[in-house]
């Protein structure tokens, strides 16, 4: 029992009990000097037992049982009412006992106390409670104390929901409720928490379920003078728990030399800020900073529009800060530029070529065909009357199709950026002077289709068999080149051998060398030597560089287109001669890539000998040399005549005979 509970009352009563217990003498009958009962007892519980001696009887004194709270019953007294600790903590009362025989009396006094039991729940005093915080306060910084009340007593225990809120308690059995993490206004407007209480541990060791009590805290959170006017519209960012909010900026246009009537037209606008504490939302006032417009432009400090004091003489553009300010607090402000673009009025508005387009589109990302144009790109394009020295064309000219978010126009092509079912569409593009707002609009139906084949072309089918076709014949082709460059290589060789042959039989005809001239291969043995000296006499070749030689080599003229590829016309007489040099050496020499032409011992000119080009003999080239061979009995054969041998062209082709193996021959090996 706490001893807070006693009043000044129940002290009295034990002081006046104490004078009684001393001054009693006759002990007649005795009681208890003090007696406990638990509160919210049963009606007729024995509170105390009084002994009485033989021939005694008891009872209360006149005024010895207040509020009639016990009884007795013989010898017994009994609570006659429910006891209630929390009503009353102790109980004082007066019996009177009365001996028959000599109707003497003993008054004896008897003090009740009355247990406390936990028979009441805590108790809030509001549900709900509410509180205010300014933004922003730090962490630690006290919103309240909530506490409850028990009629038990003892002390209460406290929970805090939710918890990631941003509050708490400072503790447990405290019911102080503090800020954790600061909160902005911008973002939470208020806060709702709810506070439990139980006059229990949260972890009690009995059974019995504690008392509880519930109530809401309403916090409300209070917007204070921390951010400057924010000009509309604007891109809000967050930096290390700061907020701003960014304006890109206005802009407007002026026609040179004519003066705006009221306030001008602005983009985005009009023109006006807003407080950045919304909370307050604190007039603003606007101004023109580091001057006065340029003497060309006035604000409106209320409102923010802006006006035009004169006409504007140069083209251009003019650029303005505007500062706006808190009214209360100047020192809360911000600016935004404004740039005012000075041009030349605008007399035509811009006309489409064509008052109806239709388009023909299949997947996306593809450019639109015109059906009407050759199967052509689509191309929208928009004219300007004002822009006679460009042709029309006004590179402010922007276009956008109306109607639909699938299709989008760059460089005046139409593109389908979505996947779209197959069907028509009838759309609008339109076609925006951005320098002043004008514009053009004209119809525009789209056909939307899986595959797009021109008019008069072929379908699917025919332009798949028209492909095979083509490839079949690119393969037949690439076939016959290389066969023919086949046989060109190989005629190469075969000409450049009779051309070589043919510069020999040139060398027969010269004059004073006709008759009776003995060739042998010692003439020729220094042919390669650099000045092209013979080492034989006057029966040798002529001399390399002699007007003799220069004669040789004249029917070789004629031969040159059988040169080789590399050769160029033009080239000079030295290149012509390397080309068709002939290496003579007595005996064949079967070296690889080694040319030689050897001779019998004699020959007579009239005697029209052939010249009959033979293959090589060596094994490595086998399966080339039946090719060659083959290729040899078609080769016509060359013939000298008596004529031709006195002008040196005499070079005949004949037909292979078939004598023409009993004939002796004149053998040129390469």
């Amino acid at each position: 029992m706490d001893g807070t509970h006693f009043s000044l009352r129940t002290s009295s009563s034990f002081l006046l009990l104490l004078i009684i217990l001393h001054t009693s003498t006759a002990q007649i009958c005795s009681v208890p000097k003090l007696v406990k009962i638990a509160e919210n007892n049963e009606v007729g519980v024995v509170v105390a037992t009084i002994n009485l001696e033989p021939g005694v009887t008891v009872d209360f004194k006149a005024d010895g049982n207040p509020d009639n709270v016990f009884r007795i019953v013989g010898n017994k007294m009994e609570a006659a009412k429910v006891l209630d600790f929390e009503d009353k903590t102790v109980h004082v009362v007066s019996i009177i006992c009365t001996e028959t025989a000599t109707a003497s009396k003993l008054e004896l006094p008897i003090v009740v106390s009355v247990d406390n039991l936990n028979d009441n729940a805590p108790v809030f005093e509001q549900n709900p409670y509410h509180a205010t915080l300014n933004e922003l306060s730090p962490s630690g910084t006290t919103v309240g104390r909530f506490a409850a009340t028990d009629l038990d007593g003892g002390p209460l225990y406290y929970t805090l929901m939710p918890e990631s809120s941003g509050f708490a308690l400072k503790a447990p059995t405290n019911p102080d409720v503090l800020v954790v993490t600061p909160v902005d206004f911008d973002k939470v407007k208020s806060v709702q928490l709810i506070l439990t209480v139980q006059d229990a541990p949260l972890t009690a060791a009995n059974s019995r379920a504690p008392f509880s009590a519930t109530t809401t805290i309403m916090v409300s959170i209070v917007d204070v003078d921390n951010r400057p006017p924010w000009f509309q519209p604007c891109s809000r960012y967050e930096v290390g728990g700061a907020v701003v909010c960014q304006s890109n900026g206005y802009t407007s246009r002026v026609v040179l030399n004519e003066q705006e009537v009221g306030a001008l037209s602005l983009d985005p606008g009009p023109l006006y800020a807003i407080d950045g504490d919304v909370g307050l939302n604190e007039e603003i006032t606007y101004s023109f900073l580091g001057g006065d417009g340029g003497g060309l432009f006035q604000i409106n400090p209320s409102t923010g529009n802006i006006s035009m004091l004169k006409p504007v003489d140069v083209l251009g553009i003019i650029s303005l800060t505007v500062l706006a300010a808190q009214s209360t607090n100047l020192f809360q402000s911000s600016s935004t530029s404004l740039s005012i673009r000075v041009q030349v009025k605008s007399l035509h508005p811009p006309q489409l070529q064509r008052t109806q387009y239709r388009g023909v589109v299949s997947v996306v990302g593809s450019m639109a065909i015109d059906p009407e144009n050759k199967d052509q790109p689509l191309r929208f394009l928009a004219t300007d009357q004002d822009y006679t020295a460009t042709g029309g064309i006004n590179p402010d000219i922007t276009y956008s199709v109306k109607g639909s978010s699938d299709f989008s126009i760059i460089d005046g092509y139409l593109f389908m950026t979505k996947d779209l079912p197959e069907g028509t569409l009838s759309l609008q593009v339109v076609a925006v002077d951005s320098t002043n707002e004008e514009s053009d609009t004209a119809q525009l139906s789209v056909e939307v289709t899986s595959v797009i084949v021109p008019g008069g072309a072929f379908g699917v089918v025919d332009m798949a068999a028209l492909g095979a076709s083509l490839g079949v014949l690119l393969f037949v082709c690439l076939v016959v080149i290389v066969v023919l460059a086949v046989r060109v290589r190989r005629g190469k060789a075969d000409w450049r051998k009779i051309a070589e042959a043919s510069l020999f039989q040139s060398s027969l005809g010269q004059k004073g060398q006709k008759e009776g001239i003995q060739y042998t291969n010692e003439a020729f043995q220094k042919d390669e030597d650099e000045d092209g000296g013979s080492t034989g006499g006057g029966d040798g070749l002529a001399a390399r560089g002699s007007p003799q030689y220069a004669e040789v080599l004249k029917p070789s003229v004629a031969l040159n287109f059988l040169r080789d590829d590399t050769s160029e016309a033009g080239s000079d007489k030295t290149d012509n001669e390397k080309e068709v040099k002939p290496i003579l050496t007595k005996e064949r020499r079967l070296d690889e890539g080694y040319k030689s032409v050897w001779f019998k011992e004699d020959i007579d000119p009239d005697a029209k000998e052939e010249v009959v080009i033979i293959p090589d003999s060596r094994e490595d080239d086998s399966e080339e040399e039946e090719e060659e061979e083959e290729e040899k009995r078609k080769t016509p054969r060359v013939m000298f005549n008596d004529a031709d041998l006195d002008s040196g062209l005499g070079v005949k082709m004949e037909g292979p005979g078939e004598d023409s193996e009993d004939d002796e021959e004149l053998t040129v090996d390469l």
